[in-house]
């Protein structure tokens, strides 16, 4: 019984585009992607069901032991990254998270609020009083970097919200 041989004939450089080619179709296929949601749900039914998110791919988180940052694709220009909420009874608006120039602090606040603002290393850096029905806190000074706006009333935190600074 006689063998068949196949020779395949190529250059170094063809091997090299062959085995980079192949290793990176298997890197990439094999690495699994993580989602930050902003909305979603569950639907079924005695026929199907179905699992959605509205978010972004993550690729890369960053902590300082505090605060996390999370980066990813297609984030838009309202990112809200976090609130605490001690008083659900009191509709307070926070804009536009990331900040840029100036935060905007809308809501039927007692006119003894006041508002701190820390750094990512827990440094008070701003603070004063909510003025009426929307205040304007201007941030163009700051660094870029994560913070957290604590809204104060009858000396404990009211609500305290997660914001990014963009250049």
């Amino acid at each position: 019984m006689s063998k068949l041989r196949f020779r395949f004939f190529a250059n170094n450089t063809t091997m090299k585009y062959i085995i980079l080619g192949a290793s990176s179709f298997f890197t990439m296929y094999s690495l699994s992607q993580e989602v930050i949601a902003t909305q979603g749900g569950s639907y079924s039914s005695s026929t199907a069901s179905i699992d959605f998110t509205i978010g972004e791919p993550v690729i890369q988180t960053v902590s300082d032991g505090n605060s996390d940052l999370t980066q990813g694709f297609h984030q838009t220009l309202w990112n809200f990254v976090g609130m605490e909420d001690h008083a659900p009874e009191v509709t307070v608006l926070v804009f536009p998270n990331p900040m840029t120039q100036d935060l905007i602090v809308q809501g039927e606040l007692d006119a003894a609020t006041r508002y701190q603002m820390y750094d990512a290393n827990g440094r008070l850096i701003l603070e004063g009083n909510i003025e009426g029905s929307e205040t304007r806190i201007a941030v163009q000074q700051l660094a870029a970097g994560p913070y957290t706006l604590n809204l104060i009333t009858a000396g404990s935190v009211m609500k305290s919200f997660k914001l990014i600074k963009n250049h």
